[in-house]
């Protein structure tokens, strides 16, 4: 499966971007989509998950009540709405794709996009 993310910017704190993860080529209704972000000398980490198939999405702690996942299999495309942005959300934000549809489990996930930057300025 190939994944491209698109969406990221430049925001002011408090504002709201939307992010795309659009995937092509072999994709399982098993599988699950995850949105992780890496800031700058720190390591990537897990923000919000989902699977294919549907269920309840999952959230990192840090994220909850301001950022949805969302799916569209139509478009084979992962949405994640980012609201009430905080300068600790700047980072470059990856989709990956996790064929086993664990979600949670960040070890499984092995394919990946290229990333998108999002900056949020105070």
């Amino acid at each position: 499966v190939q994944l491209v993310e698109s969406g990221g910017g430049l925001v002011q704190a408090g504002g709201s971007l939307r992010l795309s993860c659009a995937a092509s080529g072999q994709t399982f209704s098993s599988a699950a989509i995850g949105w992780f972000r890496q800031a700058p000398g720190k390591e990537r980490v897990f923000v919000a998950g989902i699977r294919w198939s549907g269920g309840r999405p999952y959230y990192a702690n840090s994220v909850k009540g301001r950022f949805t996942i969302s799916r569209d299999n139509a478009k084979n495309t992962v949405y994640l709405q980012m609201n009430s942005l905080e300068s600790e959300d700047t980072a470059v934000y990856y989709c990956a794709q996790d064929p086993t549809g664990v979600v949670i489990a960040p070890h499984r996930y092995d394919s990946w996009g290229q990333g998108t930057q999002v900056t949020v300025s105070s």
